[in-house]
Order: C-alpha cells, then sequence, then structure tokens
C-alpha cells in the first residue's frame, strides 16, 4: 500500500466519522449521557411549582402580515392563562398592508394589545431591540405572525421559569402538513421531528443550543440587544443567555404550528439565510468554544451545531472527491479493509444516495409520492444550503432586513 493511498484511505474514514457523529453519533451519545446522569438531572429535582401567574408580554414581529393577523390575534387571546396577566405587542414597524390599521381596529377591544408601528422599515431585529424597551414584564415570549400556538402554550413555557436555573424556554416547532406536500414539506417535518428528539436529550445532559425563532420565552431582565445585521436573532438571544450560566429549557408540549415553506425555492431561500447566519452566530459566539470555560454547553453547541453548519457540509463532497481518488490509485498487494472492491462500493453507495437525492428533487411538485427519496433530497438540500450560506457569508451579504419566505396556505 503507498502513502498516498493510506493518507486517503484514512482521511476518508476520519471524514465518514465526522458526518456520522454529527447527524448519528451525537444523538446516540447523548442518549447514553442522559441514562448515566438519569435521577441526577436538574429536571429531576423536584423544582415546586408555584401557583402564581406571573405577568407575560407577547411579542409578535408582523411585518406586512395583514393576512396572518386575525388568526394570530384570536390565537394570543385563546391562549389558556389569565387575561389580565397576558399582554401582546405586535411589532408592525415598515408595514404598507394595512397591518397598523387592522390593529388600531382591534385594539379597541383588547386593551392589553400595544402596537409599535413607524412609517421606516429598520428590519426584524432594531424593531425587537425597539420593542423589548417598552416591556415590563418578568416574562417575555416571542413568537411569529404566520404560526397557530396551542392553547397551553404559554402557561407551559412560563412555569418553566420557577426553576431560577432556567434563563430562556423554548416551544417545539411543528409543520403542519395537509394531503400531498411538496417535498420541501415533508423534508422540514421530519427534520424538525429529529430536531425536537434531540433537543429533549439536550435539555435532560445540561441546555438545548438554540431556541426555536416561533416560539420561546425569555426572562425579560436577561435581554441583551442583538446587533442589527443579526440573522438568527432567536438562536444569538438564547445562546447569550446560557453563556451566562442560566439553563435553556424545551418544552416540546408548548408548540408552534407552521405550514411548510410554498415551494422548495422559497425553501432555500430562508436555509441558505439561516446558514448564513450560523456562520455569522461561530463568529459572534467564539468563546463557546473553549470548553474549558462552557464545558457542557461548549460540548453540546459544537456537537450540535458547529459541526452541522461549519463542518459536515464541507465533508460531503470531500468524501466524493477522496472516494474517486482512491479509486485511482495503484492497489498494493496487501491492501486488507482498504481494497479496491471496498471503495467501489461506498463509491457506488454515494453515487446511488445522490441520484435518489436528485428524483427526490425532481418529484417534489408532482402529485406521485415515493417517501424514500424524502430523506436523501432534503439532507442534500440542506447541506447544499450551507455551501450556499458560506458564500454569502464571505461575500459579506448580511442584512437585518430580508425577503419573506412564502409559506403553504
Amino acid at each position: 500500500m503507498t502513502l498516498v493511498y493510506y493518507i486517503l484511505g484514512w482521511t476518508f474514514c476520519l471524514l465518514t466519522f465526522l458526518v456520522f457523529y454529527t447527524y448519528l453519533g451525537y444523538g446516540l451519545v447523548a442518549w447514553v449521557l442522559v441514562n448515566l446522569r438519569a435521577g441526577q438531572s436538574k429536571q429531576a429535582q423536584g423544582v415546586v411549582v408555584s401557583n402564581q401567574w406571573p405577568d407575560v408580554t407577547m411579542v409578535v414581529p408582523a411585518y406586512n402580515e395583514l393576512a396572518y393577523l386575525p388568526d394570530k390575534l384570536q390565537n394570543c387571546l385563546r391562549q389558556d392563562y389569565p387575561v389580565q396577566h397576558l399582554h401582546f405587542l405586535f411589532v408592525v414597524e415598515g408595514s404598507t398592508d394595512g397591518s397598523v390599521e387592522y390593529l388600531e381596529k382591534r385594539k379597541l377591544n383588547v386593551p392589553n394589545l400595544t402596537i409599535l408601528s413607524g412609517a421606516q422599515r429598520l428590519g426584524k431585529i432594531a424593531a425587537m431591540n425597539k420593542a423589548m424597551r417598552l416591556v415590563n414584564t418578568p416574562i417575555t415570549i416571542f413568537t411569529d405572525a404566520n404560526t397557530e400556538l396551542n392553547p397551553e402554550a404559554v402557561s407551559r413555557l412560563t412555569k418553566r421559569f420557577d426553576d431560577e436555573t432556567v434563563g430562556a424556554v423554548t416551544g417545539e416547532k411543528r409543520i403542519r402538513l395537509q394531503g400531498e406536500e411538496a417535498a420541501a414539506g415533508s423534508g422540514e417535518g421530519l427534520y424538525w421531528r429529529y430536531e425536537s428528539f434531540l433537543k429533549k436529550l439536550d435539555a435532560q445532559l445540561h441546555t438545548i443550543v438554540g431556541a426555536a425563532g416561533e416560539l420561546f420565552a425569555i426572562r425579560t431582565g436577561l435581554y441583551e440587544p442583538v446587533e442589527a445585521d443579526t440573522l438568527l436573532d432567536d438562536f444569538i438571544i438564547s445562546l447569550r443567555i446560557a453563556s451566562r450560566g442560566y439553563r435553556v429549557d424545551y418544552v416540546p408540549d408548548a408548540y408552534a404550528l407552521e405550514r411548510p415553506s410554498h415551494s422548495v425555492a422559497e425553501e432555500m431561500k430562508r436555509k441558505v439565510r439561516i446558514a448564513t447566519g450560523g456562520f455569522q452566530a461561530i463568529r459572534r459566539l467564539a468563546a463557546l468554544l473553549n470548553i474549558f470555560t462552557y464545558g457542557w454547553l461548549s460540548f453540546q453547541y459544537v456537537s450540535h451545531r458547529v459541526l452541522r453548519w461549519a463542518v459536515t457540509p464541507f465533508c460531503l463532497p470531500l468524501l466524493l472527491l477522496l472516494n474517486g481518488l482512491l479509486l485511482t490509485q495503484p492497489e498494493g498487494p496487501d491492501n486488507g479493509l482498504f481494497s479496491r472492491s471496498f471503495w467501489l462500493i461506498l463509491f457506488s453507495c454515494q453515487v446511488a444516495f445522490y441520484l435518489i437525492a436528485t428524483v427526490g428533487y425532481a418529484l417534489e411538485n408532482r402529485q406521485t409520492r415515493f417517501k424514500l427519496t424524502f430523506v436523501p433530497f432534503y439532507f442534500v438540500f440542506m447541506n447544499w444550503c450551507v455551501l450556499a450560506g458560506f458564500a454569502r457569508f464571505c461575500n459579506g451579504n448580511l442584512s437585518g432586513v430580508w425577503e419573506k419566505s412564502r409559506r403553504a396556505i
């Protein structure tokens, strides 16, 4: 076996390990650690739940969301929470679709409704920073205008703050699928179900690493103004709270229902933005990479986020390239495991996987469904979006103002 053959082979094995650890291995490791620590987790220490109802403000960024406002406002009013303790702050700065006028009319019947409006569109983050200066309740809940919360969402989120170690609580994002959905929607739903499983493990192990922007709550006093060009405000806000020693808890029984993206093109636009924000967040949260300072938080952050955002997407094309190069190398007299037939089988599996993903893409808007193509398609799709997001990040194309992705109706 030549030295080049040896180096290429073991490099391939290392990259393969990183990919499997990122998507499967970390979940297995977290599951083992959680079970080893059973009975000692912070959630099992018997936190006393009070009967008090703290005042809560629901902050709803709603730029040009008139189509969703009637349902969203009704959804807010249907929350199983004492009305005298629940306040609503709708942020509609820059809206030109009649959102302000609609909310002004409803304000007559909803006295605890506050409207933050203005002619200039400064972007979601700038508007949120401005809105938080108006909040004077101990708990703030952020939720999107185009989502529907279950009636118990607010009460279930706020009860977790009876634990003084908890600084933020996130609910679960669920994708609402009806009938024959596009491949993007099916893949998106599967992805979020797996994410929910990992978040349960994260919360039991120590803390989750990143809140779901569709529904999360914080102790108002822990809010720090976010840079105006921030792309992943929910992620930055929750991780900065965690970096101060607080836990970010997870309540899957408090959930936000959202329709899938209108098309794969719309979902790609959203994913590329998230990926760009991921690289931005890694740069701004660089201190969290120091495991000697942040311990479990650093381990979870790297395993669950950094590897997925900044490492494995680059491993995938390298694996295909290395596999091809290994097939061109001269085979030694005793290659053992690294035989040509071994590399040929792996190369064939990789090619077959990408072909199946291509079929999934081709079927994304057709009536005929073959669900086995959804997982390969969405896996490749997500990682392609990360590469596109990295290019956008390197080009400095960052802004707190963006065009919204269309959602299926």
